[in-house]
Parts: C-alpha cells; sequence; structure tokens
C-alpha cells in the first residue's frame, strides 16, 4: 500500500491531493505513516512536494485541513503540540480528541469545517464536546479550516492568545491516554 499510495502521489499535481491521499491511507489503517516516508526514501526522496506532504502525517495530521494547522503550528514558536491524541479528566472519563494538544499547559485546538461541525448530530457532538472542555477546565480555541490559508497571521495571534490564557490558570487535571 505505501508503494501504490506514494507512485500516486507522484503522479498528482495538486499537493493537497497528495496529503489527502496519505492521509486517508493511514486513516483507513492501510498503512502506518513511517511505511510512507520509507517509501519516499527508498523512491521519491528527490521530489519535494512528497516531503512536505508527508511531514504533517509524521507528525499526527490527519487530514489537509490538520496538515495546513500542523504547519501553521510549527511557525508559532509555541511549545511541542501533539496531534490526535485522547483526553481525560481526573476520573479517566473521556473528554475529548482535539485536534491539536499541548500538554503543558492543557490548551486545545480544533479545526473545526462547517460541513462536518454545523449539521444536526454533528452539531450535537461538537457542542456536547465543548461542554467536556469547559466542564474540564481546558482552554481550546476553534478554527475554521479556511483560515489557516486565508488568515494565517491572526490565527497565529488567536493562538499565542489562547495559549497565554491558558498559562495564566492552574493546569487542568486531565491527562492524555
Amino acid at each position: 500500500m505505501p508503494r501504490a499510495v506514494i507512485d500516486a502521489a507522484r503522479r498528482t499535481p495538486d499537493s493537497d491531493s497528495i496529503v489527502a491521499m496519505m492521509a486517508e491511507a493511514v486513516q483507513e489503517r492501510h498503512c502506518l505513516p513511517q511505511a510512507l516516508a520509507v517509501e519516499i526514501d527508498e523512491r521519491s526522496r528527490f521530489d519535494p512536494r512528497l516531503l512536505r506532504a508527508v511531514a504533517p502525517i509524521l507528525g499526527g495530521a490527519h487530514s489537509v485541513a490538520e496538515a495546513d494547522a500542523w504547519s501553521l503550528w510549527a511557525r508559532s514558536g509555541l511549545p511541542a503540540l501533539r496531534w490526535n491524541v485522547k483526553i481525560f479528566d481526573a476520573e479517566g472519563r473521556f473528554v475529548a480528541k482535539p485536534d491539536g494538544w499541548c500538554d503543558e499547559v492543557g490548551f486545545a485546538w480544533e479545526v473545526d469545517s462547517r460541513g462536518h461541525h454545523a449539521k444536526g448530530d454533528d452539531f450535537r457532538a461538537t457542542l456536547a464536546r465543548n461542554a467536556r472542555y469547559a466542564a474540564a477546565g481546558i482552554v481550546v480555541l476553534q478554527t475554521l479550516p479556511s483560515r489557516l490559508r486565508t488568515e494565517p497571521d491572526v490565527v497565529l495571534d488567536e493562538l499565542r492568545a489562547a495559549f497565554r490564557g491558558a498559562q495564566r490558570r492552574p493546569r487542568p487535571d486531565v491527562h492524555i491516554g
């Protein structure tokens, strides 16, 4: 599977499509991110598009939007962010699986699209997730995926401000599971 993904990616002109192919292969458990990196190293190391595409996938991004977020966070100057980890409260109850998590201060970043989070049961689930964040004392920033490209500097300012807000209060009693 890694070879098929990388062969298809080499023939694909659109960078977002390359990231999407890689993310889907990993999300559907057809291969591990590291297997994609090995395949690139062995067969396509001279294609910088593939190297740029696999970096956020290796970092834990699960989609094109998360890859954009991963790249933006890398520019932020903030401490390391973990991607798509499960968070539990002090009693061991599931809180959420944020797109990005800064364990140092208990800060969550969600990249929430209108299409997935604004309708019917998805909207209800998003509100329930946000209620669990609030009950656990977690500072969370929600960002539309489109803003990662159209307003990256504004989003960076929001990230830094939200992070500082998380720093100013005691870290919530939550843990990664």
